[in-house]
């Protein structure tokens, strides 16, 4: 039998785990034994193993309670029956012990460690341990900072420590396999990395559109030298917040994309239909989740069509319009508290609400293309092995056709499936009108044709 495995480091935790637990019941119960202490129980020693949960305690340099922490959390997912312990029954009252915490859930037959489980195994015979697990599950402890565990929300009135302790299932796997797998890999993580294999030439862009968005690069690379070497931090926030706003198809998500890949930072698109909730508080709560991430990762946050979360504000008529502005206002304090980058992309600036836009350091309208750059979009578009036939004045395209960046690749891509099909890469002049027409039929726009 393999040792090392590591399913067998996982459980020696655990076993040790069930010790400290049998200990802290006798001594609270004054049963016998009871002037033993938890804490001279041997942790076990992981310092020459080579599993994926032994290297990042020793990584990580955890100490004893937080160790405990950990094996608290994977007692469900691996021995579940260590924790049938805190069923017991309190004599006097003949119910359950209120200081045991955990809560049984309907697809869990076993006991759910709560902040209050922990609180009693640490220090219901150390009171002055209370603190420490306070620690423990603040967002400063790198356990709850990298999403390892999570304490979960409570209503207001509910202690936050009656929250459910848990472990991560991402970091289970990981312990359980050593394949790791992020949190924002996570098909319920409610945003996306965006990455781009084009570059700055690739969208083109007005200078004065170009201008601004420079101004934001700058910031991106020496924000942080403004703040503190500067001594800014005393008389600005933190952070950038920019609304790119104009016709879809223009360039607001590919500069995005391409702000971070010049600073080498990661772009995340947060996906509304996973934020936002008809439930009071999910919202809030999801939101506050990948802000929470993306402060630590230093990701910019890409909120694409924004205006279903950040739009106007409606009078307060009845007690869904006072949720919804409440609603709002959580997310505007969410976006001027992030240290980092957020951008806002709308159709229609008028669609945003004041109250977001007089806080934000820029606001850059992608208009549509001129002429001009049309000319130069259609030109990048067919520079490949996919090309267009001599017949056609690809500049006066580009004068009759009044087509966003977006569109244009739409063009290419009906074009290029044309040519290849008939075993071709060259693009005659009729397939290129065709792909033209197909793309103002999506806006259902007529237009005539030139031969």
């Amino acid at each position: 039998m393999n040792t090392h495995l590591p399913i067998f480091v996982l459980l020696k935790e655990l076993e040790w785990l069930d010790q400290v637990i049998q200990q802290v019941i006798c001594s609270y119960l004054m049963q016998e034994g009871f002037e033993n202490d938890w804490l001279d129980i041997p942790v076990p020693d992981i310092s020459k193993n080579e599993t994926p949960y032994a290297k990042m305690v020793q990584e990580w340099n955890l100490n004893t309670l937080e160790r405990l922490t950990l094996a608290l959390c994977l007692a469900p997912h691996l021995q579940p029956e260590i924790l049938d312990t805190f069923f017991g029954k309190n004599g006097m009252y003949d119910r359950g012990f209120t200081e045991f915490g955990g809560v049984i859930d309907k697809n869990h037959s076993g006991f759910l460690p709560t902040g209050q489980t922990l609180i009693f195994i640490i220090s219901a015979t150390h009171p002055e341990l209370r603190h420490e697990v306070h620690k423990i599950v603040s967002k400063e402890n790198k356990l709850i900072k990298e999403g390892v565990i999570q304490l979960s929300d409570t209503e207001e009135f509910i202690p936050q420590l009656n929250g459910i302790l848990s472990l991560h299932h991402n970091w289970f796997h990981f312990f359980m396999t050593n394949e790791k797998v992020s949190m924002a890999e996570s098909s319920s993580f409610p945003a996306k990395k965006i990455t781009s294999p084009l570059d700055w030439e690739d969208v083109v862009l007005d200078p004065l559109v170009m201008e601004q968005v420079d101004e934001i690069l700058t910031w991106l690379k020496h924000g942080q030298t403004l703040l503190h070497e500067w001594g800014l931090q005393r008389k600005i926030k933190p952070g950038y917040r920019a609304l790119f706003y104009g016709p879809p198809g223009t360039g607001k998500s590919l500069t995005a994309t391409l702000l971070g890949k010049a600073t080498n930072k990661e772009v995340y698109r947060i996906d509304l239909s996973m934020i936002v909730s008809k439930y009071i508080g999910e919202t809030e709560k999801n939101l506050s989740k990948v802000f929470d991430i993306a402060r630590d990762k230093e990701w910019i946050l890409f909120f694409d069509e924004a205006d279903a979360l950040f739009g106007k504000r409606t009078a307060t008529n009845s007690s869904n319009d006072r949720h919804a502005n409440q609603q709002t206002a959580h997310l505007l304090q969410q976006i001027e508290d992030f240290p980092g980058v957020v951008i806002l992309a709308s159709n229609l600036r008028a669609n945003m609400d004041e109250a977001f836009t007089r806080r934000f350091q820029t606001t850059i309208h992608f208009n549509m293309p001129s002429a001009e750059e049309r000319y130069q979009l259609w030109q990048n578009a067919f520079s490949g092995t996919c090309s267009l036939s001599k017949e056609i004045d690809l500049y006066q395209i580009a004068e009759d056709y009044e087509l966003a960046g977006g569109a244009i690749i739409n063009v290419l891509r009906y074009c290029a499936l044309a040519a290849i099909s008939r075993n071709d890469t060259l693009v005659s002049k009729e397939e290129l009108l065709r792909g033209i027409k197909k793309e103002f039929n999506k806006e259902n726009k007529t237009i005539l044709i030139k031969q």
